[in-house]
């Protein structure tokens, strides 16, 4: 069937980064090696996503739960972290790519919180893409302070509660449309679950540092074929007489 969604409406595309270490694994390479090839990635996908009608991105980098990783794993990782923002900036503002990291930042090692502060305002003019990276992130968790920190006696909206979420670093801020995981697996990990309440799944084997521009494109592709009813109803052809 046709999909609701028009090619130039905005188009939100979230995705579970997953299959690094498996990829190292199989090359007989230390799992380090998987994150960085992981990280040449998202360069090529952050520089393709707009080309593809590609308004908002949000990518999970790091969970919540991978602090229970080994401690030289977590530490590889987060050095990569700050070295990707800190070399990563310029392509950003060269893209049009406005930075924007969610998840909790008062657990993050020294310097990465600055980091991420420097790249954000470096990025604030990027008008092409809004580019989320989900770092120490839980979608139960955000879901959790926000309603903490909302005000009002009555009950918010969804549309309020999507910019809470937003304007409290715990979320994007808008709904997903599209929301792919790489490597096999086949749920969501605790990612952006408020916002992806009607967002089309894909799944696929290509682990993460094997993932191309072409595998974005199949999969909007895909989301661009589906019928996406939202509770209602498809348009539906009137029935004759006979029917």
């Amino acid at each position: 069937m046709q999909s609701s969604l028009d090619k130039r409406d905005p188009l939100h595309v979230a995705i579970i980064l997953d299959g690094n270490g498996r990829w190292a694994r199989r090359r007989g390479m230390p799992r380090a090696a998987g994150h960085r090839a992981g990280a040449d990635a998202v360069r090529r996908i952050v520089e393709a996503a707009p080309q593809l009608g590609v308004t908002a991105l949000t990518l999970y980098a790091f969970s919540a739960d991978n602090w229970r990783r080994p401690e030289a794993e977590v530490t590889a990782l987060m050095l990569l972290l700050r070295q990707y923002l800190r070399n990563e900036v310029e392509r950003f503002v060269k893209a049009g790519a406005r930075l924007k990291v969610i998840g909790r930042r008062d657990r993050l090692p020294e310097g990465v919180a600055d980091a991420i502060a420097r790249a954000e305002w470096a990025s604030r003019g990027g008008t092409r893409l809004d580019l989320q990276i989900a770092i120490d992130y839980s979608g139960r968790d955000a879901i959790a302070r926000a309603g903490l920190a909302w005000r009002d006696p009555e009950p918010p909206s969804r549309e309020a509660f999507t910019r809470l979420l937003g304007e409290q670093n715990l979320g994007p801020g808008s709904e997903v449309d599209l929301l792919i995981r790489s490597g096999g697996e086949t749920r969501l990990s605790d990612f952006l679950l408020w916002e992806s309440a009607y967002a089309e799944l894909y799944f696929l084997d290509t682990l993460w540092p094997d993932f191309t521009p072409e595998d974005l494109r199949i999969a909007i592709a895909d989301l661009r074929r589906r019928d996406r009813r939202f509770g209602g109803l498809s348009a539906v052809v009137p029935l004759t007489a006979a029917e």
